[in-house]
């Protein structure tokens, strides 16, 4: 592992860690109200994180997936929600601004939108048919061609800070086409005719990203919406796994740590009466948090060097396989710091609005969140054998 944090990226994490405390001042109203965190999106409009990913040559920071990954870290202490439903943006601006099928002047376009006018763009890829579990994701929603663009139908579920969100790149599947693979990238106005939100996300945790279920009927855009077009989106799938999967583990592996923080302050403070000394002296106290402090050190070096390859050497097998590796160790090491947390904390740490209460419900996504822990195991198998995913029985009978 050779890599070092450039002064660059260091400057980021620091800012992220004062905006982290400033969220982490709301965040709890938000978790119980089920509300947009739209102040600290606006906050985060203004400090340019819109292009955090955008080339510099495009008047964007130019920051990789290190730098991503160190920003959302410590953003994720303070709001997950925030990181985790800010990060959509940037896992679509990532793979467009990327990819060498992506036209310059559709790069330009975009880049303007989010550069000059910090627009924020939600994302939608998911349909209630469809499974992280496999990966395949085939679309029901429709895009067919009409006079100056396309007329969208469908529902589609799981778009965080859907009505927050200035647009909402929605993952369709064009009415012309021939492989089931294929797939038309749009992004769909938060005005537009025919568009309408489900307000349904009534969840465990993470429920300040409002990642409500979007409702597509005859729905109208312009040609020039169409950003991207695939026959086969299982290669930009692949090769920008780095922004949109690889992009949201950072975010879990921010929430562990903020648990993790939490629980020292609750036992270093915490003094049982007729005791003369803290709950941080108790042995069992002791034994526990040196088992996290292990296991958050390995996630966050993870983490970090699959960064770190996925910026240096592209998306290779190598590169991929650290990256699946890297969810996989964070989704585990999240829920067993959160419970562990949790449990050492107490009874009095349980009630509804406790710090250490809703990370353990947001930590408790962390194993399930794309790519799901089983999925990446599954893809890990693959990378350390060598073997071609084509030639694999596929793990459900399709039809």
């Amino acid at each position: 592992m050779d890599f070092h944090i450039t002064e660059e990226q260091e400057h980021l994490r620091q800012r992220c860690r004062e905006l982290a405390a400033d969220f982490a001042t709301r965040s709890a109203e938000h978790d119980r109200e089920g509300s947009h965190p739209s102040e600290n999106y606006e906050i985060l409009r203004q400090e340019g994180f819109c292009a955090l990913n955008v080339p510099k040559r495009l008047g964007g920071a130019g920051h990789g997936l290190l730098g991503h990954t160190l920003a959302f870290e410590e953003l994720a202490q303070g709001c997950p929600s925030t990181a985790l439903s800010f990060n959509m943006h940037l896992s679509i601006t990532g793979p467009l601004m990327e990819s060498d099928q992506v036209t310059e002047e559709t790069k330009q376009m975009v880049a303007d939108m989010v550069v000059r006018d910090r627009k924020l763009i939600a994302g939608n890829f998911s349909e209630a048919s469809s499974t992280a579990l496999i990966g395949e994701r085939p679309l029901a929603t429709r895009a067919r061609r009409v006079k100056g663009g396309y007329s969208l139908t469908g529902r589609k579920m799981f778009a965080s800070m859907l009505q927050a969100a200035d647009y909402c790149a929605v993952l369709t599947y064009p009415d012309e086409a021939t492989n089931p693979s294929a797939a038309l990238f749009v992004f769909v106005p938060r005005d537009a005719a025919g568009r309408s939100v489900a307000a349904d996300w009534d969840t465990l945790g993470m429920r300040a990203t409002r990642s409500d279920s979007l409702t597509l009927e005859e729905c109208w855009v312009a040609e020039s919406a169409a950003v991207y077009r695939t026959d086969d989106f299982r290669e930009m799938r692949r090769d920008y796994a780095s922004w949109f999967w690889a992009s949201y583990t950072p975010v879990y592996l921010g929430v562990g740590i903020a648990a993790y923080n939490a629980l020292l302050n609750v036992v270093k403070d915490r003094q049982p009466q007729g005791y003369a000394q803290p709950l941080a002296y108790h042995p069992d106290v002791r034994r526990q948090v040196a088992k996290m402090s292990v296991e958050l050190e390995a996630a966050r070096l993870m983490t970090y060097h699959s960064a770190w390859l996925s910026d240096t050497e592209g998306p290779t097998p190598k590169t991929l396989a650290a990256l699946f590796r890297a969810k996989y160790m964070v989704g585990e090491v999240v829920g067993n710091v959160t419970r562990t947390a949790l449990t050492l904390g107490g009874a009095h740490t349980i009630f509804r609005g406790g710090r250490l209460e809703q990370l353990f419900r947001d930590g408790a996504l962390g194993a399930l969140q794309p790519p799901p822990s089983d999925f990446c195991l599954y893809n890990v198998g693959l990378y350390e054998l060598g073997l071609d995913a084509m030639d694999i029985v596929p793990p459900l009978k399709p039809l």
